[in-house]
């Protein structure tokens, strides 16, 4: 059965950084483009950053521009999320998803499968 398994959140100081995992199992993920989302109490899911299969393209949102980095091993079937420079607002459940489209997307529809996340809480 395939499986997303996020790990490496915590409690971190506004400007501190973080590191988020996601190791994929159960099934190839081969082709797939691999996102990572974020939800905070009473909204909605909201998209953070996609990269597609070869590593070679990534996907940003505007408000982690500059501050957040994707990337992958293929041969760990894990991405990451490298987290700089972190604000309050940051502040969320952080979710792993893969989506088999192979495009990169913000779109939640277009991620089939899900990890069950990791909290990511900065103070202030």
């Amino acid at each position: 059965q395939a499986q997303l398994v996020e790990s490496g959140g915590g409690l971190v100081q506004a400007g501190g950084s973080l590191r988020l995992s996601c190791v994929a199992s159960g099934r190839t993920f081969s082709g797939y483009t691999m996102g990572w989302f974020r939800q905070a109490p009473g909204k909605e899911r909201e998209f953070r950053a996609a990269i597609t299969w070869s590593g070679i393209s990534t996907y940003y949102a505007d408000s982690v521009k500059g501050r957040f980095t994707i990337f992958r091993d293929n041969a760990k079937n894990t991405v990451y999320l490298q987290m700089s420079s972190l604000k309050p607002e940051d502040t969320a459940i952080y979710y792993c998803a893969a989506s088999p489209y192979g495009t990169l997307t913000s779109r939640t529809s277009a991620y089939t499968y899900w990890g069950q996340g990791t909290q990511v809480t900065v103070s202030s």
